[in-house]
């Protein structure tokens, strides 16, 4: 793939890595979340068909995916690309843009949100958990599902000739199905082809990385252009942390801003605060991993977006390197989470 060799390919086109900047490695613009709609207790039942309002805002941040307007992102085009704007404003440059199939994947808007903003989006490929899965995703061979991401990536997604460049998030359950399965195999041998970066979602339990990793080498996936997002919801025990961070892929702390009082999807984790996340990151720092570290905020509902009073597109620019940097977190670490890293992981081989 020489032609891709070298370069980060945005939805407008490639582009020198170079030309990034600090990089968010783990966001969406448009999508819709209907598939992670989370009944509330019918004492709450009209809360969560009202529409979002300062007087509901508390009970929306606290349980997000119980009301279902708030799962529908794809509704605040305009609010998105201020938010962009004013992301660069702060000194962003590029995000990657997790939105696969099953989640409603719109890269017309992207490649919209891109020319009005001037920030470089990545688009990713590939298919969301096994619950958004189609039957006739199901039905595919690990070849067939092989040639789709790499169509994706050399020709275009969604009937367009708008291309991704990067594979995932590829969406993995706990425990890990059938389907994910051969999809992480798709994975694996898509990115063997083209040498391009690979980011999953991983199960909601600490061996899950663990396990798709060992799937992922054992199809031929290069761990050093893999992300295992959302660890900071993922794996908490210390010793469990830098078990894995010895594997090689990129570890990504991309839910800041996100803070739970209950997590609906697995209530069995206290999802930790930004301090927490903040004390992670600067553990894997000491302990020799910066080189691996990725951050982003997983903006995935409308209550996290500044409009409805959330943290926004800027919050890790504006919020969480100041407070990092007053842990101990020198600048040269920085840099290297919010730009090398995400260089080195975009470019392909």
């Amino acid at each position: 793939m020489s032609s891709l060799s070298g370069k980060v390919q945005t939805v407008l086109g490639l582009i020198e890595p170079s030309k990034l900047g600090r990089t968010l490695t783990h966001e969406h613009l448009t999508m819709t979340f209907d598939c992670s709609y989370y009944p509330p207790p019918p004492c709450y039942e009209a809360i969560s068909k009202e529409p979002i309002m300062m007087k509901n805002l508390f009970w929306i941040q606290k349980n997000p995916y119980s009301h279902k307007e708030n799962l529908q992102l794809n509704q605040e085009m305009e609010a998105v690309r201020e938010e962009l704007l004013n992301f660069k404003a702060k000194g962003g440059g590029a995000l990657v843009e997790n939105t696969t199939v099953g989640i409603s994947r719109d890269v017309k808007t992207l490649k919209w949100f891109a020319e009005e903003t001037g920030v470089h989006i990545i688009s990713g490929a590939g298919f969301y958990v096994d619950a958004t899965h189609s039957p006739e995703t199901r039905a595919m061979s690990v070849e067939q599902l092989t040639d789709v991401l790499t169509n994706e990536i050399l020709h275009g997604a969604d009937g367009t000739t708008i291309k991704c460049g990067v594979i995932g998030e590829i969406g993995c359950s706990w425990p890990l199905t059938e389907s994910e399965k051969k999809i992480l195999q798709a994975t694996a041998h898509a990115q063997a082809q083209l040498g391009c970066p690979v980011i999953i979602h991983p199960g909601r339990h600490p061996s899950a990385p663990f396990q798709i990793i060992r799937v992922l080498q054992e199809a031929g996936v290069d761990i050093s252009k893999t992300v295992m997002s959302h660890i900071d919801r993922t794996i908490l025990d210390k010793k469990e942390l830098l078990e894995f961070a010895q594997l090689g892929c990129y570890l990504e702390y991309d839910l800041f801003g996100t803070a739970l009082l209950h997590y609906q999807f697995n209530p069995d984790i206290d999802m930790p605060d930004d301090n927490k996340r903040i004390r992670r990151v600067r553990l894997l720092v000491d302990e020799g991993y910066e080189d691996r570290i990725l951050m982003a905020h997983d903006i995935h509902t409308k209550h996290r977006l500044m409009k409805y009073g959330g943290h926004g597109y800027s919050h890790i620019l504006t919020n969480i390197v100041p407070k990092m940097l007053l842990r101990g977190i020198t600048e040269n670490a920085l840099d290297k989470i919010l730009i090398e890293n995400p260089k080195q992981w975009l470019t392909f081989k």
